[in-house]
């Protein structure tokens, strides 16, 4: 994965390869798919969610560009597995799930692996989570249709989001990275990509 798929695609900050060396990706997919863990592309995990290709979630990772003393706001814990890799790059990961069950077996499978600085709640990700805001890191697992207004107060100053969003145009999204900086907000298209939606309320 490291060698064939992240390297040779633009992933060159070695904490995060180390990071995404380290997590064992096979341990945040069901059984039936433990062998396709590593391919190149996304897997159903249950509740109508995926568990997003090795390169994306190394792509986001990297564009916020953590650091060890920072908090980070995951939106869409599905498998727990983006916020395993992110916690072995800040100092506590909060990650928000809308699906009970989903939320559930994240929050097992990170205690089990020993990710003692993730914390799962459930909830409307929309809404981000108030309680430890502001975020220096957020990374949002989920399409939607503009920035959700709650994400962007609870960045912080200095503090870099990453977020697909829908284009405009049939079926695409667009991955902005956002930045707070001497209190205004910036936006930047990284690429293209594909996810399931945001869904707003509880």
């Amino acid at each position: 994965m490291i060698e064939e798929q992240l390297r040779p695609n633009g992933v060159t900050d070695e904490r995060v390869l180390r990071a995404m060396a380290e997590v064992p990706r096979e341990e945040f997919v069901p059984p039936e798919v433990r062998d396709l863990a590593y391919e190149d592309h996304p897997l159903e995990i249950g509740a109508g969610q995926t568990i997003s290709q090795p390169l994306i979630v190394a792509w986001m990772t990297q564009a916020v560009r953590p650091e060890p003393d920072e908090v980070g706001l995951e939106v869409g814990a599905g498998s727990g597995y983006q916020a395993a890799v992110l916690s072995r790059l800040v100092r506590k990961v909060i990650t928000v799930e809308r699906e009970p069950e989903l939320a559930a077996r994240a929050a097992e499978t990170l205690r089990r692996l020993g990710y003692a600085n993730v914390e799962v709640v459930t909830g409307d990700g929309t809404l981000g989570w108030p309680a430890e805001a502001p975020y220096s890191v957020i990374l949002v697992a989920a399409a939607a249709r503009r920035v959700p207004p709650a994400l962007i107060d609870q960045l912080a100053e200095g503090g870099r989001m990453a977020i697909p969003v829908e284009s405009g145009r049939r079926e695409l999204q667009e991955l902005l990275l956002i930045r707070r900086r001497d209190g205004r907000i910036f936006s930047e298209v990284l690429f293209p990509v594909r996810f399931v939606p945001l869904i707003e309320g509880s």
